[in-house]
C-alpha cells in the first residue's frame, strides 16, 4: 500500500481563498443558453424562460463569478443584438461554432439568472472584429447610472438601476488561429491596453483580464505573456490562463496527474508576468484569471466546420456535450488541489462550462437535469475551502506517469479560517492501489473529523440520462483522529475532501 504524510500549521499560509476562485463559464455554444439553462416551456421553467431545476443545481455547485457570453463566441458578437424587446432582435450566423444566434437571451436575460442563481457577471467584451468605441459603448450601456444616451436606453430596456459589472475580459484567446480577429502579441497588447485606458478614463475601479495564450501548448506560450504585459501593464489587473485535459492514447496515470501541468503553466505565468513588473519597476502585481479550465475530450470532435454541412446553420446544436466518467471527477479534484495552491496568484477561476457543454450539469429538452460527476468536487470544494489556503507540507510515495515523470501517489491542499474550520482535500492517483494518508494536526484541537468523496470499482462509471444518479460522493469511514494525527486511507483513483471540528 502506498502511504503519504502532511503536515499542516495554520502560521504558514499560501493566500487567502477568494470566492471568485470557484467561478463559472457561459458561452453562446451548443445547448449552453437555449435548452439548457433557457428553455421556455419547459415544465419547471419561469415567465423568464429559465429551468428552475438548473438554477437549483447551479446553486448547489456554488459558483461565484460567471463569465459570459464567450469565449470564440464574443469576437464575432454584436452585445447589441441581445438588447431591446426580444422579438425585434436579429438572428445572426454565430462563426465560431457555426450556428444561428437567436439572442433571445442578451445582457438583461442573462442578468436575470445570474440574480436567480446567486452569482456575479464577469463580462467579456470583443476584441476580435471590434474595438474601443464598442467596449466602451458596453460599458457606458452596463455601469453608468443616468444622464447619457446609452444609460437611458437600459433604462427604457426595462433596468433603470445599472449592472454594475466590475470584472471585465479584454478579449478572448486572441492568439488562436480559430478566433476571429486573431492578432499577434503586439497588435492585441497595443489594442488592450488601449481599450483598457479608455474603460479605466470612464471607471478607473474595474477590474481588466487581458489575454494570455489561448493554452500552455501554444508555439508562442511565454513570448506571448511577456510581450502583451510590456504593452498593458499598467493598465491591467489579471492575465488569462486557460487549459483544458483529457487521457490521450488511454494514458490515465498522467491524466490523473494533470495537475502538474496546470502548476507549471501558473507557475511560468507569474514568472513572466512579475519579468515584466521587475523591468518595469512597476509597484502593482499581476494576478491570475484562471478563466477556462475543465477536462474536454477535444479529440473527439471535429473542427465545427466538418460537424454541419456548410449551408446548415442550426440552432442550439449538440456540441461539446462530453459524458464524465470518474476518473474525470478525479481528475477535476485534482486540478481544484493545483488552484488553492496558488491562491496567493490566482485569485479567480471559471470552470468551463456548466450545463450541458462540457458541463457538470446536463439537460434534456422538456425532460430532467442531473448531475455529471465533476459536479461533486467542485461543489464539496466550494463549500468547504474557506479562509486561507495552507502551505501543505507533503511527503509521498511517487507512481510514475510518461507525461510527467515520478509524481507524487497524493495531490493535497488545505484550508483554515479564523473560526477554526480546517478542510484538506486528496487526491490518490494511483490507478490500483489504494493510500494511507496520515495529517498532522497537532496545535489545531481537532475532536472529529468527516470525509467523504468520490471514487468508484469502476473509474469509468458515469451519470447519464438512463442512469443519474449511478455516480455520487461516498463517506470514507477510515477517517480516525487520535492524539492529533489524522490517518485515512484513500481508494485507489479517489478525491476526498476531510473536514474537521
Amino acid at each position: 500500500m502506498a502511504r503519504a504524510r502532511l503536515t499542516l500549521d495554520p502560521a504558514f499560509t499560501i493566500g487567502a481563498v477568494r470566492r471568485r476562485l470557484f467561478g463559472g463559464f457561459v458561452e453562446h455554444l451548443g445547448r449552453h443558453i437555449y435548452d439548457g439553462i433557457h428553455e421556455p416551456g419547459h415544465p419547471t421553467a419561469g415567465p423568464d424562460g429559465f429551468r428552475r431545476d438548473v438554477v437549483e443545481l447551479v446553486k448547489q455547485l456554488g459558483v461565484s463569478a460567471i463569465r459570459y457570453p464567450g469565449g470564440n463566441f464574443v469576437s464575432g458578437y454584436q452585445w447589441e443584438d441581445g438588447v431591446g424587446p426580444a422579438a425585434d432582435r436579429p438572428r445572426r450566423l454565430d462563426l465560431a461554432w457555426h450556428s444561428t444566434e437567436t439572442n433571445q437571451v442578451g445582457l438583461h436575460e442573462f442578468q436575470t439568472w445570474l440574480d436567480l442563481v446567486g452569482s456575479e457577471l464577469m463580462l467579456a467584451v470583443n476584441l476580435g472584429t471590434r474595438g474601443v468605441p464598442e467596449a466602451l459603448a458596453l460599458l457606458e450601456y452596463a455601469n453608468v447610472p443616468t444622464g447619457t444616451a446609452r444609460a437611458a436606453q437600459r433604462a427604457a430596456n426595462g433596468r433603470a438601476e445599472p449592472f454594475g459589472v466590475r470584472m471585465w475580459c479584454l478579449g478572448n484567446e486572441m492568439d488562436g488561429p480559430w478566433q476571429l480577429g486573431r492578432r499577434d502579441a503586439e497588435d492585441y497588447g497595443k489594442l488592450a491596453a488601449m481599450t483598457a485606458n479608455a474603460m479605466r478614463q470612464l471607471d478607473r475601479d474595474l477590474e481588466l483580464v487581458v489575454c494570455g495564450s489561448s493554452s500552455r501548448g501554444m508555439p508562442t506560450f511565454g513570448t506571448w505573456e511577456r510581450v502583451v504585459l510590456e504593452h498593458a501593464y499598467d493598465e491591467v489587473d489579471y492575465i488569462s490562463c486557460h487549459a483544458y485535459y483529457e487521457p490521450r492514447d488511454g494514458d490515465y496515470a498522467s491524466f490523473l496527474a494533470s495537475g502538474v501541468d496546470m502548476d507549471a503553466f501558473i507557475d511560468a505565468v507569474v514568472a513572466t508576468a512579475d519579468h515584466v513588473r521587475a523591468v518595469k519597476r512597476a509597484d502593482k502585481r499581476i494576478d491570475i484569471s484562471f478563466d477556462e479550465w475543465n477536462v474536454w475530450y477535444a479529440s473527439r470532435w471535429n473542427a465545427v466546420e466538418d460537424t454541419f454541412p456548410a449551408d446548415h446553420w442550426p440552432i442550439a446544436p449538440r456540441l461539446l456535450e462530453d459524458v464524465y466518467s470518474v476518473a474525470d471527477a478525479v481528475t477535476v479534484g485534482g486540478l481544484l488541489i493545483s488552484l488553492l495552491n496558488h491562491a496567493d496568484r490566482v485569485t479567480s477561476a471559471s470552470l468551463a462550462q456548466l450545463v450541458n457543454v462540457i458541463g457538470p450539469i446536463m439537460t434534456e429538452p422538456g425532460g430532467p437535469a442531473w448531475r455529471q460527476t465533476t459536479f461533486f468536487p467542485f461543489s464539496l470544494t466550494s463549500r468547504l475551502a474557506r479562509g486561507s489556503a495552507l502551505r501543505v507540507q507533503l511527503d509521498a510515495d511517487t507512481v510514475p506517469t510518461p507525461a510527467h515523470g515520478d509524481v507524487p501517489v497524493i495531490a493535497a491542499a488545505a484550508t483554515f479560517d479564523e473560526a477554526g474550520s480546517l478542510a484538506v482535500f486528496l487526491q490518490n492517483r494511483h490507478l490500483t492501489e489504494p493510500t494511507t494518508v496520515t495529517i498532522s494536526v497537532r496545535g489545531l484541537a481537532v475532536t472529529a473529523v468527516r470525509a467523504e468523496g468520490i471514487w468508484d470499482d469502476d473509474m469509468h462509471a458515469a451519470n447519464t440520462l438512463a442512469n443519474p444518479e449511478r455516480v455520487g460522493t461516498r463517506a470514507n469511514p477510515s477517517a480516525t483522529v487520535e492524539d492529533g494525527t489524522v490517518t485515512i486511507t484513500l481508494p485507489p483513483v479517489s478525491w476526498t475532501a476531510v473536514s474537521f471540528s
